[in-house]
């Protein structure tokens, strides 16, 4: 199994002191935990895009190409690329600029993104949101692959034999669609036979399960080989102690300053007490062995290889922030790698072509 650390880089107010931090700050916070995911030995560090307040997360090209510089192992991760907001011609223009500077070390997970305020700055509808993510996307493999392309497009002018620089390092990148609950973004990975990310943070694992389900039936569908389906799953959070009382009682603070957070903004939660979080999300808060018992009943039920935890100390100190996260490598991760299988490709730069696409489905 792989594990990546992530961000979406909210820009809010401590849930325990109250205090926030300074842009410059907070910029420099998800630099420094990028250098400790490196360091701990995490396998991934992913950067969210997100075009709306309380995020500072419009431009991760830039925040990971800084990262890629800090860095030389880790891969880099966009979570997610909002291309149904985005022209798909500057973003492969950004992240094949951004893969060569990071010598091929760039994954992207892409989604149409969500949020009233991200479509309306975008001029993005409802209702076109997914026509959208599929044309960049089918834009974007386009480009990635091919020298020149033609493309007759709605949402941005038509392509004629179009050539775009820099060419790839990658050839080509990496590719994952993330999904909350939405079977577009599970049929377009599916037929293109590309990786799955579900967010599987915000409600218990049920809907999350059903999606993946659906996945696994679509990619047989479109003729892929079963054997080659590779799942990722997020986390609601990540506390680890030594012992469950120890974990609970200090991630109780932090979760009661999230839930008065969501209760301001006029949320109602969908799990109300600490125990209902510890026991029906997918937060993994306790033990070592809590945790490893965790993701395995989740993983019983997904059979996902790459699991995401939250980069940022969202309320707890730096030194749990870092003990738990050392914790989580030195305790958690080294059984999970031995009693999970990896993803069925290498993690490290792809340098051959694509897997085809069935003709009937091109």
């Amino acid at each position: 199994m792989k594990f990546l650390a992530i961000t979406l880089i909210v820009h809010a107010p401590d849930p325990v002191t109250g205090v926030q931090k300074s842009t410059a700050a907070r910029f420099r916070e998800v630099l420094d935990n990028a250098l400790l995911a490196e360091e701990l030995g995490f396998d991934g560090f992913g950067v969210g895009e997100r075009h709306e307040r309380p995020f500072i997360s419009s431009s991760p090209p830039v925040v990971l190409s800084h990262i890629a510089a800090l860095t030389s192992r880790i891969r880099l991760f966009t979570a997610v690329t909002t291309l149904s907001l985005l022209d798909p011609v500057r973003a492969y223009e950004d992240y094949a600029t951004l893969d060569h500077l990071s010598g091929g070390r760039l994954e992207l997970i892409i989604g149409k993104g969500n949020g009233a305020a991200q479509r309306d700055l975008f001029h993005v509808t409802p209702e076109d949101q997914w026509d959208r993510n599929a044309e960049s996307y089918e834009v974007f493999r386009k480009l990635w692959r091919q020298d020149k392309v033609s493309a007759a497009t709605r949402f941005r002018p038509e392509l004629v034999e179009a050539e775009v620089w820099p060419r790839p390092l990658q050839q080509p990148v990496r590719v994952w669609h993330g999904s909350a609950t939405s079977k577009e973004s599970v049929d377009l990975a599916a037929r293109y036979g590309d990786p799955l990310f579900s967010a599987n943070v915000s409600n218990p694992i049920e809907p999350y399960a059903e999606l993946i389900r659906y996945y696994r039936e679509r990619w047989e569908h479109h003729g892929h080989d079963p054997a080659r389906i590779v799942v990722g799953a997020g986390t609601a959070g990540y506390y680890a102690a030594r012992t469950s009382q120890g974990a609970i009682s200090a991630y109780r603070p932090v979760f009661e300053g999230q839930l008065a957070f969501q209760k301001r903004l006029g949320l109602e939660p969908v799990f109300p007490t600490l125990d209902d979080f510890v026991e029906r999300s997918s937060a993994l808060i306790g033990s070592p062995q809590q945790i490893i018992d965790k993701v395995h009943r989740y993983h019983e039920r997904f059979g996902h290889t790459v699991l995401h935890l939250h980069a940022d100390a969202n309320g707890l100190t730096d030194t749990q922030h870092r003990d738990s996260l050392a914790l989580f490598q030195s305790a958690i991760a080294p059984v999970l790698r031995r009693e999970i299988p990896d993803p069925p490709f290498p993690w490290g730069p792809v340098l051959s072509g694509p897997t085809p696409v069935p003709a009937a489905d091109r």
